[in-house]
């Protein structure tokens, strides 16, 4: 792994983090209003918002990112951490970049007092698989879900 530090955003990596986010949606082939993306942004730094992001960054450079968020649980007295988006820079791919990232959640989530830290990706993303099926266990869970508006 290259020598690469996990730390939270912080406001000034507005710029760097953008151009990750927008790998990230481009990679799922989605568009985002820039309204979305900017609240998204601003929810990172609001103290009364359970959502986080995290990003790896080598030699001042941002090369991954993480975002997750805590919420309740029936089945648990502790909050679940829910690891929303993990992106890594193509040149950086290969390199423990996304291990890492998530890494640094399950110490989060530890800290938070989360028993469970929990993800889905799509079926095609056959390349992170290979990196999830060594961090974590396959729930076999199906996600359903309707769309309202």
């Amino acid at each position: 792994m290259v020598d690469v530090i996990i730390r939270p955003a912080q406001q000034d990596d507005y710029e760097s983090w953008l151009k990750l986010w927008e790998g990230y949606n481009s990679f799922y082939k989605r568009t985002l209003p820039l309204e979305i993306t900017k609240i998204t942004w601003q929810r990172f730094f609001d103290h009364y918002e359970p959502m986080h992001c995290l990003v790896a960054e080598s030699g001042g450079k941002l090369l991954g990112l993480t975002h997750y968020l805590f919420h309740r649980n029936t089945t648990m007295i502790g909050p679940t951490c829910y690891l929303q988006d993990l992106f890594t820079a193509s040149a950086a791919r290969g390199q423990g970049i996304g291990r890492a990232l998530i890494e640094a959640v399950y110490e989060r989530a530890r800290e938070a007092g989360a028993p469970r830290v929990y993800w889905m990706t799509h079926e095609s993303n056959a390349t992170a698989m290979l990196l999830y099926d060594r961090v974590a266990t396959r729930s076999g869970f199906l996600q359903y879900r309707k769309d309202l508006a």
